[in-house]
């Protein structure tokens, strides 16, 4: 999987990871974490965006006391509860969103919250683990090709997250293609293994991605005014877009289910096909057994005990028994 490696990650302790002042134009400048607490909307189109990390000392009390917000809403934004939802308040827009986590080490259905409140004019993002998708788009505002307004950055980040859950479910799917062509009896246990991984994937991105997909169309349809109209209808194609994936992680589920019962079954015949072959000697082989123990037991007046040929006429006798056999099971098509 072919993703950018940078992210929104900072080697130092403070509470903002980066802040930019848009300027309505696609461009904007960085301010640092005393010019975001002291800034005030400047010049027509100004917007803040500051980016910070919820787990580190502060944000709780900042939002609370420099944005004026709820109690309720302050512990939905720096809180554990990362389900994903969204609602509006007054004329913000408060949100939690997942996306797919790209960081080393980690599985696809290890998903990354990010939660935001925006009024308009200020826009605050928050996370705990890192995120390539802010840092993208704070990267497009450096270059003077970003967002132009809070609703576009909103618009932005969204479908930056819902994009990257495509690449995940594109890699699922070529694996289930791979197991498909491959050979069940090479390894059926590694199959197996990979096969119930792509499962548990795809039941763990739906159950992020369905309530997602009710948080993004809470804020198409209850976004205040300042969310322009093109932007809902980006966020309309980004449901759209959304729902397919959730179709694919659907098809993507049974086709993994099909070719797990596949191999199981496959499985289960070679068992029943070994245990039916033994069934086989072990019923040729009782008769014949039976006999030469018979002759073998260590008593008087054996038959044969003190004639020569008594021994070739064994074998005869076994001889003709197993022919015997081996006709009657093939008129009886266990040989089939």
């Amino acid at each position: 999987m072919l993703e950018d490696s940078q992210t929104d990650d900072s080697e130092s302790e403070t509470l903002l990871l980066f802040g930019r002042v848009l300027d309505g134009h696609g461009g904007g400048r960085a301010v640092n974490w005393d010019e975001a607490r002291a800034w005030r909307p400047g010049k027509p189109g100004e917007v803040l965006w500051v980016h910070l990390c919820r787990n580190r000392p502060g944000a709780a009390e900042w939002l609370d006391r420099s944005l004026g917000l709820p109690e309720p809403t302050v512990e939905l934004l720096t809180g554990e509860a990362t389900r994903p939802r969204a609602f509006r308040e007054g004329n913000a827009i408060v949100a939690t969103l997942r996306g797919i986590n790209f960081n080393p080490g980690a599985e696809p259905e290890d998903m990354v919250s990010l939660q935001i409140w925006c009024d308009g004019r200020r826009l605050v993002t928050l996370r705990r683990r890192p995120l390539q998708t802010p840092h993208a788009i704070m990267c497009d505002v450096d270059a003077g090709q970003g967002p132009v307004d809070a609703g576009a950055v909103i618009t932005s980040l969204i479908e930056h997250m819902i994009a990257r859950m495509n690449s995940s479910i594109v890699d699922m799917n070529e694996v289930i293609d791979v197991l498909e062509d491959a050979d069940p009896g090479n390894d059926p246990e590694a199959m197996l293994d990979k096969i119930a991984t792509i499962r548990r994937n795809c039941l763990a991105l739906k159950r992020h991605m369905s309530p997602q997909h009710e948080a993004l169309e809470r804020i198409s349809r209850d976004a205040p005014d300042w969310f322009e109209d093109h932007d809902r209808r980006e966020i309309a194609e980004t449901i759209d877009r959304l729902r397919r994936y959730i179709d694919d992680l659907d098809i993507s589920k049974e086709s993994a289910m099909v070719l797990q019962d596949d191999l199981r079954a496959r499985a289960v015949a070679r068992s029943n096909r070994t245990s039916y072959l033994l069934t086989i000697v072990a019923a040729i082989f009782l008769p014949l057994t039976f006999i030469t123990g018979l002759l073998g037991i260590n008593v008087a007046g054996i038959p044969g005990a003190a004639d020569t040929d008594a021994f070739w006429i064994v074998v005869a006798m076994c001889a003709g028994i197993l022919v015997m056999q081996l006709v009657m099971f093939w008129r009886w098509k266990w040989f089939g």
